[in-house]
């Protein structure tokens, strides 16, 4: 075998489009990829917003390695603020993870700007409040490539960005809500000490609160009034990609495999959708995946849907009930026995399968409503279904005829996730011609990669032409258990040559080889953006809540205009009456106390009881924002 030939591919005219799916680890990021995502992120060894999801410098390098013979991407999420002691150390693993093949960085500390960086993307993170075009522009000014924008930000606000910059704009489409803006929440900080913009979220947001107005009349008792619905844009992603958004996200480094598998092919499947009628979009990656399940995104961990503020305002993001997983509703007990219950499904507008080992679950009526407590769920597992007859161990004594029941855990279907569950391939157009000292085989995929290899041979031509022809396309088709599916298969031979499939398995497996190494040596990372030293921020003062921890990243805004800065929270021991949280969810708003919707009503303060605190709660109907507003005295030692 001899004369490989490389085809370089040329470059595309449409639009590109990323699905960025989360990676607790090495192994959940390659099935990702394998279930559709053309970019994953994933935490490093240290400095990432999820303290429990950190990876060894050659994990992420196994990952790469992967993710790029499929020309997909990995992104490191670098995105905690840094103290000074820990800027050295941050450095030399930017330096490690670009030897070891990561595509770019996620960041949120403006410091790392100021280091000797290898040229390797930079992508702005959400915690950095990316939510102004005036942000965006300098974003792109000073070297990023990509942006994360605020959950917050509605289409018309998105296609605002999109209209004054290059940066790609990624989005997120799925997944749990922060109810703060991205950086601008210290209430675990004050509770606890666990800052999450190091990493260390203690989810103070996520606890059962009580709500009283400012008179002391109590609104809400024992309700999760910070706690939001999770994010689902399944049916605003076509508007989101005409607003201006490449890259759509899911959350979830935290979350299980079969979470990461079932949520990203959900996505694959909607933008494939698109994609394939319009002429103007294409994946960023290569293949095409194949799923030996029907994916479903309610059967994974969420805690409802909402489309938060994409299409604006709306009563729906709440999840006052309870943060934890509920599943899809099945249907209302109608009959029960000693160890038995039958469920009519009828609400649940689908046809519903039970299955042995199936998780079930409902609210606890009579739990006691002036004390905080999570305790408003039940759960059981199903023992043997018998159709609509539903079989138990035992039965719990609150359940009665009549209630709503919830499934939170398919048994069937995630035996199915934990499984291999999916591939994903590349098409190929495969073409045998002659050559001066033989035959050529040539393999070519549809991104213009192709590999050739010759076989020198002596041509006896076949017997039977017509059998010859259809046993050798049969035969250079069978691309077995590699990433390859044959689309076409042409003989473009003066005649059909009689070949050994000894022969022909060989010439095939040597292209197929090549074609491999040829399309993973031609993949290429992305260019580091350049930085202009002469930009200007477009604020010349930092309170606390623009979050600078360390001399770099001072150095970094005064070099770019801004004149006072403020320490941040984790340092600034003297704040009073401090905004802990930032939100856009708006608790008079969602008891329908809101002035511009309700005339007569004042934006007074009211109070959030967590526990024994009592926090103040601060509107600014100007800006259709809440502020939750705490004391230095907080801070637990």
């Amino acid at each position: 075998m001899a004369a490989v030939d490389i085809f370089n591919p040329v470059a595309s005219k449409k639009r590109q489009l990323e699905l960025l799916a989360p990676a607790k680890n090495a192994d959940f990021g390659i099935e990702a990829i394998r279930h559709g995502a053309d970019a994953v992120y994933i935490g490093g060894p240290a400095f990432g917003a999820r303290h429990n999801a950190g990876n060894s410098v050659e994990d992420i390098a196994r990952l790469a390695s992967f993710a790029h013979t499929y020309h997909a991407q990995v992104f490191v999420a670098l995105n905690t603020i840094l103290m000074d002691h820990e800027i050295e150390a941050a450095q030399a693993l930017i330096w490690d993870l670009y030897h070891g093949g990561v595509d770019a960085l996620i960041i949120q500390d403006m410091g790392i700007l100021q280091l000797d960086l290898p040229p390797i993307a930079l992508h702005a993170s959400t915690q950095m409040d990316n939510r102004t075009p005036e942000k965006s522009v300098f974003l792109e000014q000073v070297g990023f490539s990509q942006v994360v924008l605020a959950r917050e930000l509605n289409l018309p606000q998105i296609k605002d960005i999109a209209q004054s910059t290059q940066m790609k704009l990624e989005y997120f489409i799925h997944g749990a809500l922060c109810v703060s803006y991205s950086g601008l929440c210290n209430l675990s900080h004050a509770f606890s000490n666990r800052s999450a913009n190091r990493g260390e979220c203690s989810q103070m947001c996520r606890l059962p609160c009580n709500l009283s107005t400012r008179e002391g009349e109590v609104l809400a008792q024992n309700q999760h009034l910070l706690s939001l619905k999770d994010n689902n844009q399944t049916n605003n992603l076509e508007a989101l990609i005409d607003a201006g958004v490449s890259s759509f996200k899911i959350e979830g480094r935290l979350k299980d495999i079969s979470y990461v598998k079932n949520v990203t092919a959900h996505y694959r499947q909607q933008l494939d959708a698109i994609i394939d009628s319009r002429e103007d979009l294409e994946s960023m990656s290569h293949g095409r995946c194949e799923f030996n399940f029907t994916p479903d995104p309610d059967k994974s961990f969420n805690r409802g849907k909402t489309d938060y503020f994409v299409t604006e305002r709306t009563q729906t993001i709440e999840h006052f009930s309870s943060p934890k997983f509920i599943g899809e509703k099945i249907g209302r007990i109608k009959r029960m026995g000693k160890d038995f219950i039958e469920i009519d499904t009828r609400e649940s507008g689908k046809d519903i399968v039970f299955n042995n080992g199936d998780g079930l679950c409902y609210f606890v009526e009579h739990f006691e409503s002036q004390r905080l407590s999570d305790d408003k769920i039940s759960g059981l597992r199903i023992n043997r279904a018998d159709g609509n007859v539903l079989y138990f161990t035992e039965l719990p004594k609150d359940l009665t005829v009549g209630v709503m029941m919830f499934r939170n855990f398919d048994h069937k279907f995630e035996l199915t996730l934990n499984k291999p569950s999916a591939k994903r391939n590349v098409l190929v157009d495969i073409e045998l011609a002659d050559s001066s000292a033989g035959l050529m085989l040539t393999v070519k995929d549809c991104h213009g990669f192709a590999a050739s290899v010759e076989l020198e041979c002596d041509k006896v031509a076949a017997n039977d032409q017509a059998k010859a022809a259809a046993n050798l396309k049969k035969q250079l088709a069978k691309l077995g258990t590699t990433d390859y599916v044959a689309n076409n298969v042409n003989i473009q031979t003066e005649q059909v040559w009689f070949l050994p499939a000894s022969q022909v398995n060989e010439l095939r497996r040597d292209a197929i080889e090549k074609l491999s190494l040829i399309r993973f040596e031609g993949y290429q990372r992305p260019a580091r953006w350049a930085h202009d030293s002469e930009a200007r921020f477009p604020q010349k003062s930092l309170s606390f809540l623009s979050n600078v921890a360390n001399e770099q990243a001072r150095d970094f805004y005064q070099q770019h205009g801004v004149i006072q800065i403020e320490d941040t929270y984790e340092k600034n021991n003297v704040l009073h009456d401090a905004p802990l949280m930032v939100t856009k969810h708006c608790l008079r708003y969602s008891f329908n106390l809101c002035p511009k919707e309700v005339e007569g009503i004042k934006a007074e303060p009211m109070h959030l009881d967590i526990g024994k605190d009592k926090l103040k709660l601060v509107f600014d109907c100007q800006k259709c924002e809440m502020m939750i507003v705490g004391s230095n005295q907080l801070v637990k030692s």
